[in-house]
């Protein structure tokens, strides 16, 4: 980075950092510097976690924004661990949210997604996280971007725009003494313990990316030689079934992640399905982020990452997800969402899979590594997608300054 630009950067940031990049090679050179330094907070939101920056407390110039998002997270790290940063080795840990006051007439706050490589320098904003966006909310009131409800107790509802699909996400939650409530009685698989409940309502989520609840124009297509169903609701997703390519839809992310041939054909199908849903013009501009990709499996009676057993009349379907190319531990809630739309398309191959009678009446219950979730999806008369709803919790684990090189 140039030194006018981290001039700029210094001018525009409300506390100030130095030598915005370096390369290795700087660790041995005669001239030492100080670290960089941002306001940040660090969050749990659902099954994972990110460093939450305030808008204004970044550069203007967004051109700036990967390498501050890189030396927070720890990326790249060709050991895959981050140690010297804050993520944690996984896609679930490697994430930045963005969060300013909106100018959207619908919206009360702004809220822009990255996704980072983790031995890569990948910094991925062409998707949304539904996991982080339950932290939002709260961020927004905890940090005085938004007024907490008048006298500082009660239910607060915050508008979301989220910049990366252009939707509008509203979230509702108590509030405690002007501050988002961290204590309560709902608990959700993958994460220990109980806290309060956080309701998020995706107001109109079909055509997140593509304008299209179903890109292709097909409810199934042909890929790779399987069938395919390729959805953008929430987030664009490829759902395939497990049986297809002759793999066990109940393994495990560490199964997967060992299989010889399995992430291999999945990012094949995955490259092929984001060229036909027209969101990358060839196989190797494809984002890294999307389209997700997805197998999906009947209920059945398996072992969960906790060693636990799921029974299989407790699930409508058996899903499996990936995210930047890593099997993930439970399912990103926006592929949770599309699996919900696409459960209800005739023909569809999450549809194939489905039961026929649902556990719960609200909606559709998904089988994942950690357990389950439960998943809304709202259709008009015609069949489109009005809104999908789904319920997580999340924690403020510190704020303060985040440090970086």
């Amino acid at each position: 980075m140039s030194r006018s630009l981290i001039k700029s950067i210094r001018s525009s940031a409300s506390i100030s950092f130095t030598n915005a990049s370096r390369s290795n090679s700087a660790r041995h050179a005669s001239t030492l510097f100080k670290q960089n330094k941002l306001p940040a907070a660090y969050y749990r939101g659902g099954t994972s976690r990110a460093i939450l920056f305030k808008q204004q407390d970044l550069p203007t110039d967004r051109s700036a924004w990967p390498s501050i998002f890189r030396g927070a997270i720890g990326s790249p790290d060709p050991n895959g661990r981050q140690l010297d940063g804050l993520g944690g080795g996984l896609s679930s840990l490697s994430k930045v949210c963005v969060v300013g006051i909106s100018s959207h007439a619908d919206a009360d706050v702004d809220y822009t997604f990255a996704a980072l490589g983790i031995k890569n320098e990948d910094v991925d904003f062409s998707s949304n996280c539904g996991n982080m966006t339950s932290a939002i909310g709260p961020f927004a009131i905890d940090s005085g971007l938004v007024e907490p409800p008048a006298g500082g107790d009660g239910e607060a509802i915050v508008r979301i725009h989220n910049t990366n699909t252009r939707k509008i996400i509203h979230a509702k939650f108590p509030v405690v003494e002007g501050e988002a409530a961290a204590y309560g009685e709902f608990a959700i698989d993958g994460v220990s313990g109980t806290a309060a409940k956080i309701e998020l309502a995706f107001i109109n989520p079909a055509g997140a990316k593509t304008g299209k609840l179903l890109p292709t124009g097909n409810v199934v297509d042909s890929l790779d030689g399987v069938d395919v169903t390729c959805i953008d609701a929430g987030n664009p997703c490829v759902f395939i079934q497990a049986s297809d390519i002759g793999v066990d839809g109940t393994m495990l992310p560490d199964d997967i992640d060992i299989h010889p041939t399995l992430l291999a054909r999945l990012d094949s199908i995955r490259r092929q399905a984001s060229v036909a849903m027209g969101i990358s013009k060839d196989l190797e501009s494809t984002p890294s982020s999307i389209p997700k990709i997805a197998m999906v499996s009947p209920p059945t009676s398996h072992k969960l990452l906790s060693g636990e057993s799921i029974q299989g009349e407790t699930v409508d379907l058996v899903v499996r997800a990936l995210s930047v190319g890593q099997p993930h531990r439970a399912v990103p809630i926006t592929v949770a969402m599309a699996v919900a739309a696409a459960a209800n398309l005739e023909g569809s191959t999450a549809n194939r899979n489905v039961g026929r009678e649902r556990v719960d009446g609200d909606g559709i219950t998904l089988g994942h590594p950690s357990g389950k979730i439960l998943v809304g999806a709202k259709f008009d008369e015609e069949g489109s997608l009005t809104d999908a709803t789904v319920f997580r919790t999340s924690r403020r684990l510190m704020e303060g300054v985040v440090y970086w090189k």
